[in-house]
């Protein structure tokens, strides 16, 4: 059996990005040691989610309705193809999917589902009516979470225009009145004040390739605790240096823990060893 030294708490290799060679990818991922949480973004994606981790010891999923799913809105081809459409090629209008509580419950009751998400509120194109909706749905898979007893993987993104920059504040009081479940704060973009406040919860923060190509981040990655640190690719997204530019995938997560490492002064055994431990225990990984 590998021996981990890592997991890659947030991936995506179900993807229409990885249609022709995801069992390449799937096997460097082994290759280098490397587990994965393959993370759902609505019912199709979710539901692969779920295959791929049946179909590999060393991966998990998570099931849920990403915020942007809430409504119709632009999403790229690396995601979802749609067979036939010319805009495969610059990306497509969702269908903006309605939040089905049975099938969530129904698909989230597998032991490889080891957590709820990605959920919460993405204000990035913000207006009132996709504010509400986000809202509504988000609450709904926190009662999920809550119901099933799996931790939350949350998605917060905040926006550019009026009201925008509340999504963090949103979701943390929406979070805090109403979550019985344990949860990460999935591609974390805050400042220190905003850590505190999840950490007060006893949430994670989990990290992506970002830190690897700039120092916006260095402050907050020496605030948080390594204890209650998580790191993640988000692939295929945020490809971390030196494949800026390729397409990402987890084998790359390595860089960022080492990134991790020499951000805190620490080891990179030590630091991976770490944050695999924290890993095992958030989402209750047996392997």
């Amino acid at each position: 059996m590998m021996s981990l030294k890592l997991i890659d708490i947030h991936t995506h290799p179900q993807f229409a990005a990885y249609e022709v060679d995801r069992s390449l990818v799937m096997q460097r991922a082994e290759e280098a040691s490397v587990g994965q949480v393959v993370v759902g973004t609505q019912k199709d994606t979710s539901l692969r989610a779920v295959e791929l981790a049946q179909a590999y010891p060393h991966t998990w999923a998570t099931v849920g309705l990403h915020p942007i799913h809430t409504t119709k809105s632009y999403h790229d081809k690396d995601e979802i193809e749609q067979p036939g459409s010319a805009a495969n090629t610059e990306g497509f209008v969702s269908r903006g999917e309605k939040f089905d509580f049975e099938y969530y419950k129904k698909i989230g009751g597998d032991e490889k589902v080891v957590a709820i998400g990605e959920c919460g509120l993405d204000y990035f194109h913000l207006d009132e009516k996709t504010k509400l909706k986000q809202m509504s749905v988000f609450d709904a898979q926190i009662a999920l979470a809550n119901e099933l007893n799996k931790p939350l993987m949350l998605h917060i993104r905040q926006g550019k225009g009026a009201g925008g920059g509340a999504a963090y504040m949103d979701a943390f009081h929406l979070l805090h009145s109403k979550a019985k479940v344990k949860a990460n704060v999935h591609f974390f973009a805050g400042d220190i004040e905003t850590a505190r406040k999840f950490l007060s919860l006893e949430y994670t923060l989990s990290f992506t390739g970002v830190i690897t190509f700039t120092h916006d981040y260095d402050d907050v990655v020496k605030y948080v605790p390594l204890d209650s640190m998580m790191v993640e690719t988000d692939a295929p997204y945020i490809t971390p240096t030196p494949y800026r530019g390729k397409r990402n995938e987890s084998s790359y997560v390595r860089l960022i823990s080492a990134r991790v490492a020499l951000i805190k002064g620490l080891s990179v055994a030590e630091t991976e060893q770490r944050l695999l431990g924290n890993a095992v225990r958030f989402f209750g990984l047996k392997f």
